[in-house]
């Protein structure tokens, strides 16, 4: 699942799923990680100018789910996305955030490979800190829906279950900066 519907407004409100990375919208780069690093089905939550962001990517295959409350921040839509999920048969959702083009296929893989049924919590880490992506075992999904408000997502879920996560380490392939800021956009290519 790609988080990817925030307004960008420390960006002078230029939705994160538009900026050009590498000649195409941000969106696509990270879906493509993802299917690269194994996720064979991609839910992508859109939220700011969502329509344009349709129009502008192609993301062929991936299940578009719209965020009608994308202004209350990342908590609604993780919750969006996990609503998304129910029915599919899914047994765990790995959640990536469109922001992040530092984290390639190679963290996504060694999430995914960490997972072990309906009750994973795995979190890349980075020098031993919780970071993204991260896996939710189906057996989770409800709880951190419960919990996620704001811009904190499944934060308090987390941090309430840290004895069950299952930390794996990705600093040797991945750089987890986000893009926040005008200066931040000095990361894309």
């Amino acid at each position: 699942m790609l988080l990817a519907a925030g307004g960008g407004r420390r960006l002078g409100g230029r939705p994160k799923a538009l900026l050009t990375h590498r000649g195409r919208p941000l969106v696509e780069h990270a879906v493509r990680v993802l299917r690269e690093g194994g996720c064979t089905r991609v839910h992508v939550v859109l939220g700011a100018r969502s329509d344009e962001v349709r129009a502008r990517a192609f993301l062929p295959d991936c299940v578009l789910v719209d965020n009608p409350g994308w202004e209350q921040g990342m908590g609604s839509s993780l919750r969006a996305g996990l609503d998304s999920l129910a029915g599919t048969g899914a047994g765990a959702a790995l959640v990536s955030l469109v922001d992040q083009p530092g984290i390639g296929p190679e963290a996504v893989a060694r999430v995914l490979q960490a997972h072990t049924g309906q009750e994973s919590l795995v979190s890349a880490a980075y020098r031993g800190v919780r970071g993204h992506p991260v896996l939710f075992g189906a057996a989770h999904w409800a709880g951190i829906a419960a919990s996620a408000t704001g811009d904190r997502g499944a934060r308090a879920y987390l941090k309430e279950h840290a004895p069950q996560i299952t930390l794996v380490e990705c600093g040797d392939v991945a750089r987890p900066f986000d893009i926040d800021t005008e200066a931040d956009l000095a990361h894309l290519e």
